[in-house]
Parts: structure tokens; C-alpha cells; sequence
């Protein structure tokens, strides 16, 4: 009976941002956007400011405890989530990032086309929760 599924708990994990994130700057490089970029989305969070809405870039870092909403638009600049870097332009995430934030194991093969990716992950649900619901789906099926 539908009426009587119950979801999974919450696992109540504390993370941060930080567990997902590539350390090596060599890696990471290519995604530090532009000065135009940057300054794009700085002077349109000001514009969307006065206008009284709150549409801007949101920025993380290692120490955050999430971040906002993967979109499948996160190809085109990145606004959603920008991960600060020290003395340098925020960057986007790294396609392998972007895939660990919705839960994918780091065996899942990346697509070779990084917007492709993006669009893939941010289309995703994250592979946890599918688990968890899923498993009860089965337990309740089965009677546990």
C-alpha cells in the first residue's frame, strides 16, 4: 500500500564540500573562469540585487556543508555553485566533482564531452537517495 511507504531516514553524515573536491591544482586549473566571466556574474548579482531578486552566482568552499542545486545548465558558466579559490577567480567544478556531488562512485566513467557531463549530472538524482528509496521499495514489497 502506497499510503503506508516510508522513506528513508536521514543518515545525519555531516560533510562538506571539501570531500568532493580535486586537490590538485593541475587538474583543476582549466575550470577557474574568466575576468569577463567573473566580472559578468559579479555585476549581474549587483543588478538583480537592486532589482530586489536574488538571482547571482553562489560561491563554496572546502568547508561548506553543501552547495546549491546542480543544474543541467551548469555547462554554460557555472553560476550555481563556484568554488572560491585563494588569490584567484572562482572555478567551476570539475566534471568528476560534479559527479561525486550527486554520488557517483569515482569507478563511473565520465563521458568524454565535459558539457555532456554536466548536462548528465545535473539531470541526475543523486545515487544515494535512489538507493535508500529503492531499498525500502523492495523491503516493502518483500515484507521486511
Amino acid at each position: 500500500n502506497i499510503d503506508k511507504f516510508e522513506y528513508p531516514a536521514p543518515l545525519n553524515i555531516e560533510t562538506h564540500v571539501g570531500d568532493i573536491l580535486i586537490k590538485d591544482e593541475l587538474l583543476t586549473a582549466p575550470f577557474t573562469i574568466s575576468d569577463k566571466l567573473w566580472k559578468g556574474h559579479q555585476d549581474r548579482k549587483i543588478r538583480n540585487a537592486q532589482k530586489g531578486n536574488g538571482f547571482g552566482y553562489c560561491s563554496f568552499n572546502s568547508e561548506s556543508s553543501y552547495t546549491s542545486t546542480l543544474s543541467r545548465r551548469y555547462y554554460k558558466d557555472g553560476s550555481e555553485i563556484l568554488i572560491e579559490q585563494n588569490g584567484k577567480n572562482p572555478r567551476k567544478l570539475t566534471p568528476r566533482e560534479a559527479a561525486r556531488l550527486q554520488g557517483y562512485s569515482d569507478l563511473f566513467r565520465l563521458h568524454p564531452s565535459n558539457t555532456e557531463s554536466y548536462k548528465q549530472f545535473g539531470n541526475s538524482v543523486a545515487v544515494p537517495v535512489v538507493t535508500a528509496v529503492s531499498q525500502n521499495i523492495v523491503n516493502q514489497i518483500l515484507g521486511r
